[in-house]
């Protein structure tokens, strides 16, 4: 059963003890500064901040913050108790720097992937004037960069292919 302040009653009337009053074995009265954050049916959440920050050092914290950035600032201890945890050395730098890789990877793909789709448009507007149709004829669809491409001679076309062959890595040239 819950109370106005949102503390559960135990059988005997007393409030029952937030994680970090249960994990530092005190009484958990109202003016427990953790019992907020800190509920006492996600025991793993504090202990991790307890065993990287110290309870001391979190109690401190909290109290010189206004209420309103609390709740942020403990979410903010707990990714970075949790990544300390998984990895001792680089804590959550560790996972930015991962993350941060990733992106890297993503973007060169994503690079390619346009440099590729140039190419097989130039490649496109090239088979259409070697059959003998103009970019903007029914047999096209007329698309802005089809005719930017159907409009050049034949000469730069083959320096496109080129830079593009290069920036996606063959070396047919």
């Amino acid at each position: 059963m819950k109370t106005e302040n949102g503390l559960r009653k135990q059988g005997g009337g007393g409030a029952a003890p937030c994680a970090a009053c249960k994990l530092l074995r005190r009484r958990c009265g109202e003016e427990c500064v953790f019992a907020p954050y800190f509920p006492a049916d996600q025991p793993h959440k504090f202990a991790n901040v307890h065993k990287v920050f110290g309870a001391s050092n979190v109690n401190k914290m909290l109290q010189e913050l206004p209420l309103h950035q609390r709740g942020d600032a403990v979410s903010s201890l707990v990714y970075e108790a949790n990544a300390r945890v998984r990895d001792p050395v680089y804590g959550c730098v560790g996972a930015i720097s991962s993350l941060q890789q990733q992106i890297d990877n993503l973007q060169t793909q994503l690079a390619l992937a346009q440099a590729e789709v140039v190419h097989l448009r130039v490649r496109q507007t090239a088979s259409f004037s070697n059959y003998g149709l103009s970019p903007t004829s029914p047999g096209n669809s007329g698309s802005p960069s089809s005719r930017l491409m159907g409009s050049q001679s034949s000469r730069p076309m083959f320096e496109m292919d080129m830079v593009v062959d290069q920036a996606m890595g063959d070396s047919v040239w």
